[in-house]
């Protein structure tokens, strides 16, 4: 029997790039002469914004659902999700035949939301500051007998997530001294940094996050799960988790190297450099490694990285805002 709250091995990671590979995308990794220039670094790009449904959330949906047993599925399943985890877990469950229920904040952006809805999805919304979207989820798996599809704290959704990892160790062609990744409850960073502790020993896995959303790096200085302040909101919507999930911090507090900081207008500045000089469209959130990079948060001069960028699922207006907002500084 699956036990989600059960951190995952490496070997539940190689399991799920076995069962998503017939329907995941595998992510191109590319070098940009331009930022190799600018860092003096080899800096190798993982852009998952070309990921099924726009973003590496598609992995582990797919897994997670892959491992509920058939006579659970007849109800479906639930998550909750400000876009990105939602168009991955309605994407998923279309391919299993089985119903989705996504609980978003209203405040989501309108791609995430329509995005969302085309996979079929039945979206309920709710407020990020009066409403407690995880008894809202929790009340529709009552209701409907489904299964909770939680977006990080979850071990099927981390070993999903960290098959990335596996591609990363596969397609480098060199040994790298670091993988950077957007982080927010942690479950992509752990599961890449799982993955890489045995396909890639050596390379250590910085994780990176808005200001007063740093609940990774306070944890990973306390030694336990610790909360981040908050405040006002980020552009970065998906990286606003306060806390990391019991699930990922127990693997990065062992295989996670430290953690960075970086700010809206350093987030604004990698969304216009994506697009002005990488041609991508990778969303604030998606860019974090990116930004921590160009910000001069890690000293990368003479090593070779990677950089997840996790996805793309933005407003054009976003982007266009970014880089007008770029351009100002």
């Amino acid at each position: 029997m699956f036990d989600a709250t059960r951190p995952p091995e490496f070997a539940d990671v190689e399991a799920a790039a076995a069962r998503i590979a017939p329907h995941a995308t595998e992510t191109p990794l590319f070098e940009s002469r331009a930022l190799n220039e600018t860092l003096g670094a080899r800096v190798f790009l993982k852009p998952e914004s070309l990921q099924r449904t726009g973003s590496f959330k598609f992995r582990g949906a797919y897994n997670r659902i892959s491992l509920i047993p058939q006579s659970e599925r007849r109800g479906g399943v639930v998550a909750f999700s400000s876009g990105n985890h939602a168009q991955g877990v309605a994407a998923a469950a279309k391919i299993f035949a089985i119903p989705a229920v996504i609980v978003m904040p209203r405040d989501a952006p309108r791609a995430k939301i329509e995005g969302t809805k085309a996979y079929g999805a039945e979206v309920q919304f709710y407020d990020r500051v009066t409403d407690d979207r995880e008894a809202i989820a929790a009340r529709v798996c009552d209701e409907r007998g489904a299964t909770l599809v939680r977006p990080f704290d979850d071990a099927g959704v981390v070993a999903g997530q960290g098959t990335i990892g596996l591609e990363i160790a596969r397609q480098a062609p060199v040994k790298l001294d670091a993988v950077f990744v957007p982080c927010s409850g942690g479950g992509v960073a752990s599961g890449i940094a799982l993955a890489l502790s045995g396909a890639s020993p050596g390379t250590k896995v910085v994780s990176v996050e808005p200001e007063n959303f740093d609940g990774m790096r306070r944890s990973l200085l306390a030694g336990e799960r610790s909360a981040a302040p908050g405040g006002a909101l980020s552009i970065a919507d998906a990286l606003m988790a306060p806390i990391p999930g019991k699930v990922p911090f127990a693997l990065a507090k062992r295989w996670i190297a430290e953690g960075l900081v970086v700010s809206d207008k350093d987030l604004a500045r990698a969304v216009a450099y994506a697009a002005g000089t990488l041609k991508l469209i990778i969303e604030p959130g998606g860019t974090a490694g990116l930004a921590a990079l160009l910000a001069g948060r890690s000293a990368v001069h003479g090593k070779s990285v990677a950089v997840v960028l996790t996805g793309g699922n933005c407003d054009l207006e976003t982007v266009a805002e970014c880089i007008a907002a770029a351009a100002r500084d």
